[in-house]
């Protein structure tokens, strides 16, 4: 069988993971630290477990509506008026999905035509641009520069819209940088949209995970719930990667067309998991706030030691990772994190896999114990000391 001529050709031009391959390296080796993965190391609440366990006893588990359970949707709808002060229609403007990776597909599908671009800010999470391209559409990044601490500003988004643009990718709280945008900085680039028939994909996947600024959503911003597809969900906030829970909510128009999408290709999301997730949301904000604390020792211990090695890393205010710049090396991105986990079984993640403007910085998850990254950080500060880098 010729598998190249019988398979999909833009299937098999899509890279692989850049995040995936240096987690499937490290597994194969004895001893590594790996800072690579973006799951929490907490456990799931035990009142989200409970309610779990409670259910699969109590309750005949079968298919939900493929909106969701109506009473997870209305409790959705509750937490975003609290948190993004924006009230969505629980009927007719969500769709609960198989974590926010299935929404962020179905809202591109939704949207975009053959040929149409997507303007993607980098660097970004992996899996953006692939998808833009399995819709037939045209993945256009847009580079953050580090100075700017990696925020889109209103000029670089002018430059890259053109009359093929029908939608801007905002990922913050940002995965890899842990970069934020505030009301004013997203102000800016409302008024740049203002006028168009732009639409915005909002990924707010690490929104509860902000650090002495609260999140902003641009559906607060004027006119702009209008013409935004929020995505969120209960990975990382809830520590509940695994339950594979997400949702998005987008005006009514929108939604009647990705629960077409969903209909057919999911028809509904695990039971048991929607049940837990109505637990999260109305009784664990405590759990929640536990965790962020404890992010949040981790990060600053993270930022002063890489600065204080030679790995100048600017301060995250969001998410949980840091990207500090490895350029004093004079290495790449994946020469440097090739020869980390080669000498001191380290495990990081090359800045590159997030878009060509991720060069010369690593990805660290600090999703990890204390004790973990300080161990970490002793072996890359060796690594440094014998490639001849000073702090």
């Amino acid at each position: 069988m010729n598998y190249e001529s019988i398979l999909s050709q833009r299937v098999q031009n899509l890279k692989p993971s850049g995040i995936r391959r240096f987690f499937d390296l490290a597994a194969t080796m004895e001893g590594v630290i790996s800072l690579g993965v973006g799951e929490p190391d907490f456990s799931t609440p035990w009142s989200i477990r409970k309610e779990a366990i409670n259910v699969l006893e109590r309750k005949k588990i079968v298919y939900t509506a493929n909106s969701g359970m109506m009473q997870l949707r209305e409790s959705i709808c509750k937490y975003l008026e609290k948190t993004v002060h924006t009230r969505y229609d629980p009927e007719h403007e969500i769709v609960v999905t198989v974590g926010g990776s299935e929404a962020i597909d179905i809202a591109i599908r939704a949207v975009v035509n053959p040929q149409d671009e997507v303007l993607v800010v980098e660097p970004a999470f992996v899996c953006y641009s692939p998808i833009v391209e399995m819709a037939s559409g045209v993945a256009v990044p847009i580079p953050t520069k580090a100075e700017n601490h990696f925020k889109l500003t209103a000029q670089e988004l002018r430059e890259k819209i053109t009359d093929k643009t029908k939608m801007l990718v905002l990922p913050y709280p940002n995965n890899p940088t842990g970069a934020i945008m505030t009301r004013e900085d997203l102000e800016e680039i409302a008024e740049v949209l203002r006028g168009t028939d732009i639409m915005v994909l909002s990924d707010e996947i690490y929104s509860e995970m902000t650090y002495g600024k609260k999140h902003c959503s641009i559906v607060e911003i004027d006119g702009m719930r209008e013409r935004t597809i929020l995505v969120n969900g209960f990975s990382k906030a809830f520590a509940m990667t695994g339950w594979r829970l997400g949702y998005v909510c987008a005006p009514a128009p929108v939604i009647q067309q990705i629960v077409k999408i969903h209909q057919y290709i999911i028809m509904s999301s695990p039971t048991v998991s929607q049940y837990a997730a109505i637990e999260a949301l109305e009784n664990c904000e405590e759990d929640v706030k536990r965790m962020i604390k404890e992010y949040n020792l981790r990060r600053r211990y993270l930022v002063e030691a890489f600065n204080r090695i030679g790995m100048t890393c600017f301060n995250p205010e969001g998410a949980f990772y840091v990207f500090p710049s490895i350029q004093k090396t004079g290495m790449t991105s994946e020469e440097f994190c090739e020869k980390l986990l080669e000498e001191e079984k380290v495990a990081v993640v090359p800045g590159d896999a997030f878009g060509a403007s991720g060069e010369g910085f690593v990805r660290v998850s600090y999703a990890y114990s204390l004790k973990h990254l300080m161990t970490a950080i002793e072996r890359i500060t060796h690594f440094l000391e014998n490639h001849g880098v000073k702090p």
